[in-house]
C-alpha cells in the first residue's frame, strides 16, 4: 500500500512552501497512506475542522482569528477535542505566529507541527497535488512507454517482437522515451493514469544487436520524458492466417484494456515483414486524436456507403 511519512512530505515541499518544522520532531512514524486518499482527497488536507478532522489540519487567517477569539478554557477544550482525533500533521500558514498551546499539544501527542508563510489556499493546492501522486495506487506493466505526438503510448507484445527497435525508430523520428521494459503506472485521479520509469532504468533502451543505449546521450535531452499520461496501448501481434482472420477490419467496436480499473484504448497491430510499424503507430495515434475530436473515419465510410445504397434503391 502506498505510504509516505510527514518527514518525506516536509523534505519534498520545504523549498517550494518555505516550510519550517516547529514542534513534534520526535513523531518519526507519523505518515499518510492510500487509505486516506480513498476516504476523499479533499479530506486529506484542509482548513481546521473540528467536526470532520482532516489528516493534515491547516490553520489560515480565519482559523487563527477564531482561536484568538476564544478565552483560555474554551481554547483548551477545543484543542483537546481536536487532538482526540487521528491527525498526521498540523500546518500554520500565512506566516501566522504559532500559539504556544499548539506547540505544547503537538509535543505531547507527537504530532508534527509545521509553519509556512504561504497563503493557506495555495499551500493546500500544492499538498493535495503532491499527495495525489505520492499516494497513487500503482502497478507495473511490461512494454515500452513513449510520448508520440503528445500522447502517452504503451507498446506491448511478446518477447522478440521488435518493441525496442520500433521505439528506437520512433525516437529517431522526434518522439520521446519514457520507459523501456518496465513501466510504473500510477492512478493519480479516478480516470487518469500516469506512466513513469523506474529510477534504475531511466534514459536506457535495450536493442538487440546494439546493447543498452543511453537515449539522452545519443539523441539529446528532448528525446526523454520523465512521465506521461497513458492514453493508448498498441499491442504487437505476430501476423498469421488465424490472427488476421480474427481481426475486425472495420474496428467498429473499439478495444480497451483495464489498467487499475481504468479502461485504456487498445489497438492490435499485426507484425509482418515489410510493414512500416513506426508509420502505423503514428497513424494509430493520429486516428485516436481524431476520434477524441469526434472524427471517425470508419463510421464516416459506412455512413457514406449507406447513403449510396439508399440513393441507388430510390
Amino acid at each position: 500500500m502506498p505510504r509516505i511519512s510527514v518527514a518525506q512530505l516536509y523534505d519534498d515541499n520545504r523549498e517550494k512552501l518555505d516550510l519550517s518544522w516547529v514542534a513534534g520532531r520526535s513523531a518519526t512514524d507519523s505518515n499518510l497512506s492510500n487509505d486516506d486518499v480513498d476516504r476523499a482527497s479533499l479530506a486529506l488536507v484542509g482548513h481546521l475542522n473540528f467536526i470532520h478532522p482532516n489528516r493534515i489540519q491547516v490553520l489560515g487567517l480565519a482559523e487563527m482569528n477564531y482561536l484568538r477569539s476564544l478565552n483560555f478554557p474554551s481554547l483548551h477544550a477545543s484543542i483537546t477535542r481536536l487532538f482526540a482525533n487521528p491527525m498526521a500533521a498540523m500546518i500554520v500558514a500565512n506566516g501566522e505566529q504559532v500559539p504556544p498551546i499548539l506547540i505544547e499539544f503537538c509535543e505531547k501527542h507527537q504530532i508534527p507541527l509545521l509553519s509556512s508563510p504561504e497563503h493557506s489556499p495555495y499551500l493546500m493546492d500544492v499538498l493535495r497535488a503532491y499527495l495525489a501522486k505520492a499516494l497513487a495506487v500503482s502497478t507495473t506493466l511490461h512494454g515500452v512507454f513513449l510520448d508520440v505526438l503528445e500522447v502517452g503510448v504503451l507498446i506491448t507484445g511478446e518477447s522478440a517482437m521488435g518493441k525496442s527497435e520500433l521505439a528506437l525508430d520512433l525516437i529517431s523520428r522526434g518522439h520521446g522515451l519514457v520507459a523501456d521494459d518496465i513501466v510504473e503506472v500510477y492512478r493519480v485521479a479516478p480516470e487518469l493514469l500516469e506512466g513513469r520509469c523506474p529510477q534504475l532504468l531511466k534514459d536506457f533502451l535495450e536493442v538487440r544487436g546494439l546493447g543498452i543505449l543511453n537515449i539522452r546521450t545519443v539523441f539529446g535531452e528532448t528525446a526523454i520524458r520523465p512521465r506521461k499520461t497513458l492514453k493508448l496501448i498498441i499491442h504487437l501481434q505476430k501476423a498469421s492466417g488465424e490472427n488476421l482472420a480474427a481481426l475486425d477490419r472495420l474496428e467498429m467496436d473499439a478495444q480497451t484494456q483495464d489498467v487499475l480499473d481504468v479502461p485504456v484504448r487498445k489497438v492490435v497491430l499485426p507484425v509482418a515483414a515489410g510493414r512500416n510499424l513506426a508509420v502505423l503507430v503514428e497513424t494509430a495515434v493520429r486516428a485516436y486524436i481524431l476520434q477524441l475530436r469526434g472524427i471517425d473515419s470508419t463510421r464516416e465510410f459506412i455512413e457514406r456507403q449507406q447513403r449510396l445504397l439508399e440513393a441507388g434503391g430510390e
